[in-house]
């Protein structure tokens, strides 16, 4: 097993290689962001411990243009900031686990084993069909590298669509995921909001990627129109 160190503080990275390579890991160390993300996308790592706060672009960039690059080893990110907001920060950049310093290097090997175990399997942090892409922390849509601005309910009912791509989903089901049990709006109101989607995403780019089908309900194409 090859692992990446990705740690700027000299004697922390010496620890961390010490260590790992006698739990028997190979081990390379990189210190900034920049040679993170080359060795991330060049080298098939089967995992990456990468602390948060490193010369720029920080861990949390690293971690996310990783997976924008299709790299989808387990990631451990080290921080020695343990506010909430870091944590969901770095979760939503693609990491698969979070450990505040200091820890204690049992605990960080046995976080790496179980991620090892699980092994690697592809978790984009955006959504996409064609070139159509919704990335959900962010709340950003795009259609061909151009943003399209949606409203939060307009946003919900295209993560719906884009995580079920494929799929035919029913005005009820719909309703059920974007709306809540209190909604006591009109019946039509999914199809209203599918045209204000169409207006938004398909029409403006001479697409036809939300499908009505008839009877049953709506469907997004696979190939996103």
């Amino acid at each position: 097993m090859r692992l990446l160190v990705v740690e700027d503080d000299v004697k922390m990275a010496s620890l961390l290689k010490r260590g790992l390579e006698r739990e028997g890991y190979a081990v390379d160390v990189v210190a900034n962001g920049e040679d993170a993300i080359w060795a991330g996308t060049e080298v098939p790592y089967d995992a990456v411990i990468l602390d948060a706060m490193i010369p720029a672009p920080d861990g949390f960039e690293v971690c996310q243009q990783l997976r924008y690059a299709g790299r989808w080893m387990p990631v451990v990110m080290l921080t020695a900031r343990d506010a909430v907001e870091d944590r969901v920060r770095g979760l939503d950049a693609g990491a698969d686990d979070y450990l505040p310093k200091p820890f204690a290097f049992a605990e960080l090997f046995a976080r790496v084993r179980a991620l090892l175990r699980r092994g690697t399997s592809e978790r984009p942090t955006a959504l996409q069909a064609g070139d159509l892409r919704l990335d959900p922390a962010a709340k950003t849509v795009t259609r061909g590298g151009t943003e399209v601005t949606l409203s939060a309910k307009e946003l919900a009912l295209l993560e719906l669509l884009l995580r079920h791509k494929g799929e035919v989903l029913s005005r009820t089901a719909i309703l059920d995921h974007v709306w809540d049990f209190a909604y006591d709006g009109t019946s039509n109101v999914v199809d209203v909001y599918i045209r204000y989607l169409r207006d938004k995403i398909d029409r403006p780019f001479g697409r036809d990627a939300i499908e009505t089908v008839r009877g049953s309900g709506y469907r997004l194409r696979r190939d996103g129109g």
